[in-house]
């Protein structure tokens, strides 16, 4: 049997095989319009945002802008990703602190950032690793789930799961890893109907439970 160090050495090794490169799933030009599309990616897919994300920052693309810009208006636009209310009012609000707390600039740390409305401890690690390369590890329910079934983490809660995966992980590697990992489980472990076939990851390391979902 494998020892933790050893799975994760396995995923690592198997993941840099699979996605060598890493593009950024949402698309964006800088911080302001990454925090956005990430806001508007919970409950979301990344495809959805990025369908909806172009016409929103036409309108509007930085704090300044976007704070003149109704909420009823970006609720208008962003209402195919879902909870439109209740986002839009984040996103306006939050557009408004960064004008006149921080001279519309996204700020890069982990407090000031989760202080923002409707930015929680993943958005922040997400903007701090892909919008200021800050090391990060973000953990969503995707992450989540993948490292529960490989038996790298305990499984209680996300915030575990970053624990676990910052202590098993080398840091260099978590920006890029957690893409990797997030890239792994849609194209090969998806969360529905997992095949034996495709998903190596899961057969070679996975739990006993895991191991039986794909048979």
């Amino acid at each position: 049997m494998k020892t933790k160090k050893e799975k994760a050495q396995f995923v690592v090794e198997t993941l840099e095989q699979l996605f060598p490169t890493t593009p950024i799933p949402l698309d964006h030009k800088d911080p302001f319009t990454l925090l956005i599309a990430v806001l508007l990616s919970a409950q979301c897919t990344d495809e959805r945002v990025n369908q909806v994300t172009p016409a929103l920052f036409q309108l509007a693309d930085n704090p300044f802008d976007m704070a003149k810009v109704p909420t009823e208006q970006i609720q208008a636009i962003i209402r195919p990703c879902g909870l439109s209310p209740k986002k839009a009012a984040a996103i306006s609000a939050l557009s408004h602190i960064l004008v006149d707390q921080y001279n519309g600039e996204v700020p890069q740390n982990y407090e000031a950032l989760e202080a923002l409305p409707g930015v929680g401890h993943k958005t922040a690690s997400v903007v701090m690793s892909q919008g200021f390369g800050f090391p990060a590890f973000p953990v969503d329910t995707h992450i989540h789930r993948l490292l529960t079934r490989w038996g790298l983490t305990s499984g209680k809660n996300v915030v575990q799961t970053e624990k676990d995966a910052k202590a098993l992980f080398a840091e260099e590697l978590w920006n890029k890893l957690h893409l990797q990992i997030i890239f792994y489980g849609r194209a090969y472990s998806p969360a529905r109907s997992p095949k034996f076939e495709t998903d190596i990851i899961t057969r070679t390391i996975g739990t006993a439970a895991a191991k039986k979902e794909l048979r």
